[in-house]
């Protein structure tokens, strides 16, 4: 029997609250957001040529990340999207210009079998809710937790950005031991970095 876990059940409230700010955004609204994402994130981020971005393509109300994805691509950027392998994995295939997108999990789409898999190094972080100090909750199901930390383990230290809308800001987050605080959070009012860095994203 699983224990009750008040955190899980705070995160869980906050989670809901926020996407219900998420859902509740004019689809126009959203659509220009996205396009000031892509133009901060585009004029904020340095990734060198060859280096490799994960994304994700936008399912319900999510911020549409494919301006800056193909901005990135434009300066050289190899792109890869998640995919759903079982009930604790994702990896990430690469996004080829032209090649057919797939059904993968969870209502996404993404790279077909064939795509080659990737271990990004430049990780845009989806998530339902953030707070001031740069942490996250996803959407519950840990699969970012659990990939971020395959990658530390072969020796790939991936920068995280999460990207949101400013309605999915929460006062806090409640911290458990597994969580990844992200390096920088990325909305339509501009990017926030956390920590210490003070190094080019």
């Amino acid at each position: 029997m699983k224990h009750h876990s008040p955190i899980k059940d705070l995160k869980k409230h906050l989670r809901l609250g926020a996407l219900a700010r998420r859902d509740g955004l004019d689809a126009e609204y959203r659509i220009e957001a996205s396009m000031r994402i892509a133009e901060i994130g585009l004029a904020s981020f340095e990734v060198e040529s060859g280096g490799i971005v994960s994304g994700f393509w936008p399912i319900r109300s999510e911020v549409d990340l494919r301006p800056l994805l193909f901005g990135l691509r434009e300066r050289g950027a190899r792109l890869c999207l998640p995919v759903i392998m079982d009930k604790q994995t994702i990896l990430f295939r690469e996004l080829v210009r032209g090649a057919p997108m797939v059904e993968t999990g969870f209502g996404t789409a993404g790279p077909p079998e064939d795509a080659v898999v990737l271990d990004p190094t430049f990780m845009l972080v989806p998530l339902a809710a953030f707070d001031a100090r740069g942490h996250r909750i996803g959407y519950g199901a840990g699969y970012y937790d659990r990939a971020i930390s395959r990658l530390l383990e072969i020796g790939v230290n991936p920068r995280l950005i999460g990207v949101a809308f400013d309605c999915q800001e929460v006062e806090i987050v409640p911290d458990e031991p597994h969580d990844m605080p992200l390096e920088a959070i990325l909305t339509e009012s501009g990017l926030r970095r956390f920590g210490s860095t003070d190094k080019a994203i």
